[in-house]
């Protein structure tokens, strides 16, 4: 063989990102799935935003957290909104929010835990957001919070002014005494210990005189009229965005692990052998296992591309004995090996089709066998155990069951089947059950002159072409090529008021070759 044969293959392209496109495509039902499942998720989702309700309402907080100590310091400064944000979120207020609702202060950290408090930028105003089952308690929720954090803060401001107005009062009371037990003799003592006692005294005026109120509501709570989240369409939509590319990720990691051929590139990849032929779809196909000589269509042509192809290997007179398997399927097996010896036939030589499958797989129910009768003068350079196919072909095509691959077999394979007629092309196609279940391929294969492999699109694994591979390799055996079978998996059609069928059994099995005197035949029986 000169080289690989280079194919037209619509199922590979160069494009790496077309092809892994391809690859993923191949899987819509993950795809589907996907939608399916985003699709749910977006309708379970509605459905729990529909009875979830958020009320919202803001709070000013004053300017002074601690006014008495604050002197000189600007408003801004005076308060910490991160510090109140916690305050309003902490234990004490949600439990005054509790006696507020007249609930049991148990349920004091589940109320806390359904309040969002922020603080928009650079502002001093606290927003309450409170989700509840139901728009009212929603409402009644956000307000009991702004209003409980406001009468904690008051509570925190009056309580520091018990505190300082405590202290100042206990300086003054200690000058007082001082000054009626007449301590201070010196005149200059006695006027500024006075002058301290009404600064003291003014102090505490001023702090019983400021504002103490923590802030003021600026907008109330209302009952909502939607749902919080986005409406019906935008979850569904968005469902549908994450199910596609959860489908996406499905239908990748389902290509990443799936070892299938799905193209002549992975198969190539696979073997490192030429592929001889794509066999498309049989959509013309009646169901019968021979179409080359009988029926018409893109598949009969495949296969006598694939003749064409394969006499050119070895040069003008073909390549005398092939065998034709597939790694597990027979059926596949048998179709290739049926129509390539009729399209072999068609280049006038003498094709002998062998079925050694020990297993009977019934391949001569499924041709068109002629009637066995007794051989005439033309036919008696038939071989042994053989009979003709009908066949519209300008050669001479013959099938012959061989049993299995026995001694006296294997002995004709090796040293007989070149004893040939003078100037008669003469080619031997068999085909045997699955490579990798029957050890019968095994054999034959080391003593024929070739292999032709046949795999199904989406049906055939790697690691058992790699295997095949191995196996002829040890044996000594001879891997031609391979055939790539994009059809859909079909069953085996029968059809019924057919001939009676020649049984090998009948007639014992001699040696399998074909005639060696000079002599022709007619392969066509009206």
């Amino acid at each position: 063989m000169t080289g690989p044969i280079h194919l037209d293959d619509r199922y590979d392209e160069p494009d790496q990102l077309r092809d892994q496109l391809r690859r993923i495509l191949r899987h819509r039902a993950l795809i589907a799935l996907g939608l399916v499942l985003g699709l749910l998720g977006g309708l379970a989702l509605a459905e729990y935003r529909a009875h979830t309700y958020t009320a919202t309402g803001e709070v000013l907080v004053r300017s002074t957290a601690d006014p008495f100590g604050a002197v000189g310091v600007s408003a801004d400064n005076q308060v910490s909104m991160t510090t109140e944000q916690q305050v309003a979120t902490s234990a004490e207020v949600a439990r005054r929010v509790a006696r507020a609702l007249r609930l049991p202060e148990s349920e004091a950290g589940g109320l806390a835990s359904r309040l969002r408090v922020t603080n928009p930028m650079k502002s001093r105003v606290l927003r309450f957001e409170f989700t509840a089952g139901s728009p009212r308690r929603a409402a009644e929720g956000a307000n009991a919070f702004a209003e409980a954090y406001l009468t904690d803060r008051k509570s925190r401001n009056d309580a520091a002014v018990r505190r300082a107005t405590d202290a100042l009062g206990q300086q003054i009371r200690v000058l007082n005494q001082d000054l009626a037990e007449e301590k201070l003799e010196q005149k200059d003592a006695k006027t500024a210990a006075q002058s301290q006692l009404y600064t003291l005294q003014k102090r505490v005026l001023d702090i019983k005189s400021r504002d103490t109120d923590a802030g003021d509501v600026v907008r109330r709570a209302t009952a909502p009229h939607l749902p919080v989240g986005p409406g019906l369409r935008v979850l569904l939509a968005l469902g549908l965005v994450c199910g596609l590319l959860l489908g996406l990720v499905l239908a990748w990691l389902r290509s990443a692990l799936d070892s299938r051929i799905r193209s002549v590139g992975e198969l190539r990849g696979a073997l490192h052998a030429p592929v001889l032929g794509i066999l498309p779809d049989d959509e013309d196909g009646h169901g019968e296992l021979l179409k080359v000589g009988r029926t018409g269509g893109a598949r009969t042509e495949a296969f006598r591309a694939l003749a064409f192809r394969l006499r050119k290997t070895d040069g003008p007179s073909g390549p005398g004995q092939v065998l034709v398997v597939a790694p597990r399927d027979a059926d596949a097996a048998e179709e290739v090996a049926a129509n390539l010896a009729a399209a072999l036939a068609e280049y006038g030589g003498e094709v002998l089709l062998v079925d050694a499958d020990s297993d009977a797989s019934g391949l001569s129910d499924r041709l068109p066998l002629m009637p066995y009768e007794a051989p005439t003068l033309e036919e008696a350079f038939l071989p042994s155990g053989s009979v003709l196919v009908e066949a519209e072909v300008s050669g001479r095509l013959a099938f012959r069951s061989g049993g299995g691959i026995g001694a006296h077999t294997r002995s004709s394979l090796s040293t007989e089947a070149h004893r040939l007629r003078p100037g008669v092309e003469s080619t031997t196609v068999v085909v045997t059950g699955p490579f990798l279940t029957h050890a019968d391929a095994l054999a034959v294969a080391q003593r024929v002159d070739g292999v032709v492999l046949v795999v199904g699109l989406g049906t055939t694994r790697q690691d058992d072409l790699r295997q095949v591979q191995e196996l002829v390799d040890c044996s000594g055996g001879r891997l031609l090529g391979t055939v790539l079978d994009a059809a859909r998996p079909r069953r085996r059609l029968r059809l019924p008021g057919r001939r009676p069928k020649y049984r090998p059994a009948t007639h014992p099995a001699a040696p399998m070759e074909l005639p060696a005197q000079d002599g022709t035949f007619s392969v066509s029986r009206r």
